[in-house]
């Protein structure tokens, strides 16, 4: 049609480039000019500031084929950005308004970066003289500043780690874990003694010393060997807590107000073992009355409760390998809600036993690698890794609620800021390969912390070093992170794995790797699979990165049990 031709309402594209690239233009006013061009008056199409051109009655524009409401497109001006000072949390919207289709686009400044989506698998950020550049007379651009926060009465409370305690197969004690992951060692050791010797696998991670020694022989008697590790742990989590040894009454606390919260699959079975031997052997007689007591699962967490004389709350969770991870989350939520101010929480196992040794080995879990060339049989993430092995141990974390923890005066390593659970459904011991639980489960637990998918800085991933659980966990990672390059590492190469007590002691090095900003090497690996595809932390430790705030630990078990924990540094 010719500039003749148009009238008020009309949607047109001045030349046949700008209809398409989607440049357009409602007539809001026509006016002659001369006799031989006329003055039209233009507004993008979703509002904006009007502009004037003069065209000649016999220039030919594009029509867009209908006819709007001129009066009813808004007259919008971009806001002027040059002065503002941006801070976190800020968004900006943009939007095209010379195309009737656009989509405003909104962007949220987080770690001095504007993100299209804070929690997508995409790369699409700016820069803050980016944004201040946007608006021009075809995009109209709005600053929202982020909203004044104010403190919900009577809201979640927020939780903070301030005691850490382990006893693996690293030796006793925190110090001995970090050194040992720092320095790249692993404790994977020959099994010894003759009710291994026909088992076609007879490596495992062992704790080097009997925690029965370490404790009151009376005490101890009353303990299976899970539990030991657990009250162990318990101790030196306590200690490091800055409470008194003997308990809640020498600290000065409320027992009512302190809770355990431990994982477990099956906590010792070499109980329940031995008193069936003893019964074929001897007869009823020979059973001790410890027996029963000894084998339940909620042994370790009860030991506990007894030895700090907690009596607030002492749970078990048994949820596979997630036990740990899982028995950490159910605390926070404890210590958020008001049930306790106070939790020790993680995980406890010791499952080195010869029927579960020969269990794993018939399901063509364990690897077959024995020690003879030195190197961990045990590979997350490698090219060669043909399974896992198993191993036993214990990490407990002290939880505080942060106002109980900061009035008195205690050391805060980071906060507990979020956790999430989710289920395969897919197969009683296989995970899905599609790790669409696993995502979830790592979505929900950044969600949870308050947090967006790209605050996390580093991954403890759960890589148990089996050919589909490593292939179906670094899926997911990517299915979450996109390409972003999150580093990641995996810490049963040094360790085994630890079972129901996994959770505890990886949340326990996921701990002290926000704090001493250095993420561990991921011991075995060797050549990664190239199928992985993950920013695998390997040869030497790497510095922990800035732009971010979040790190998780995974643990996923038999069945489809995903839990992870979202921790957040502080300071």
């Amino acid at each position: 049609m010719s500039a003749a031709e148009v009238i008020p309402g009309d949607l047109i594209a001045l030349t046949p480039d700008d209809a398409d690239r989607a440049c357009w233009y409602v007539v809001t006013h026509t006016l002659p000019e001369t006799p031989e061009t006329i003055r039209v008056s233009l507004r993008p199409p979703l509002g904006g500031t009007d502009h004037d051109e003069v065209l000649g009655r016999d220039r030919r524009v594009t029509s867009g084929g209908r006819r709007l409401d001129a009066g009813a497109v808004p007259r919008l001006v971009s806001d002027d950005l040059a002065g503002v000072g941006f801070r976190e949390g800020d968004r900006v919207t943009s939007l095209r308004v010379v195309d009737p289709g656009a989509d405003e686009v909104s962007y949220e400044r987080r770690w001095g970066v504007w993100h299209r989506d804070l929690d997508g698998a995409t790369q699409d950020v700016a820069t803050d003289a980016e944004v201040r550049g946007w608006a021009d007379a075809e995009t109209v651009v709005r600053h929202r500043p982020r909203p004044e926060r104010v403190a919900a009465a009577g809201g979640p409370r927020r939780v903070v780690v301030t005691g850490l305690g382990a006893i693996t197969p690293l030796g006793v004690g925190v110090d001995e874990l970090w050194r040992g992951l720092l320095d790249g060692r692993h404790g994977i050791r020959e099994l010894e003694g003759e009710e291994f010797a026909e088992l076609p696998v007879r490596v495992a991670g062992t704790v080097p010393v009997d925690p029965a020694e370490l404790l009151p022989r009376a005490a101890a008697r009353r303990m299976n060997r899970a539990a030991q590790f657990a009250v162990l742990a318990a101790r030196e989590a306590w200690g490091d807590a800055g409470f008194v040894a003997g308990g809640t009454r020498e600290s000065g606390l409320d027992p009512e107000r302190v809770g355990v919260s431990l994982g477990a699959i099956l906590g010792d079975a070499s109980v329940l073992v031995g008193g069936d031997r003893k019964l074929r052997d001897k007869g009823p007689r020979a059973v001790s009355p410890l027996t029963t007591p000894m084998t339940v699962p909620s042994q370790a967490a009860s030991q506990v409760s007894l030895d700090l004389h907690i009596t607030g709350e002492a749970r078990t969770v048994t949820a596979a390998c997630a036990s740990g991870t899982e028995a950490i989350g159910a605390a926070i939520d404890r210590i958020r809600y008001g049930r306790v101010d106070v939790a020790l929480a993680g995980g406890a196992e010791a499952v080195v036993t010869p029927a579960i040794m020969a269990s794993f080995a018939a399901m063509r879990a364990l690897s077959t690698r024995g020690l003879a060339d030195g190197s961990s049989p045990s590979r997350p993430f490698g090219k060669d890794r043909d399974g896992f092995v198993n191993g036993e141990g214990a990490g407990v974390l002290v939880l505080e609620a942060e106002e109980h923890a900061r009035a008195r005066g205690a050391r805060i390593y980071c906060e507990a800021a979020g956790w999430g659970l989710s289920a395969d459904a897919h197969h009683m011991a296989a995970p899905d390969p599609s790790g669409a639980g696993v995502a979830l489960a790592v979505r929900r637990a950044v969600r949870d912390a308050g947090g967006h998918v790209v605050d996390v800085v580093h991954v403890n991933a759960h890589a148990t070093a089996t050919v589909e659980g490593d292939l179906a966990e670094a899926v997911a990672l990517r299915a979450v992170f996109g390409r972003r390059n999150v580093p990641v590492t995996a810490l049963k190469g040094n360790l085994g794995h630890l079972q129901g007590a996994a959770g505890g002691v990886e949340a326990v090095a996921t701990v002290l790797t926000l704090c001493h900003g250095v993420v561990p090497v991921t011991v075995g690996a060797g050549e990664l699979d190239d199928a992985i595809g993950l920013d695998v932390v390997t040869g030497v430790a790497r510095e922990l990165p800035g732009g971010g705030d979040l790190a998780l630990s995974n643990s996923f078990g038999f069945g489809g049990h995903n839990a992870v924990l979202a921790l957040r540094r502080v300071g």
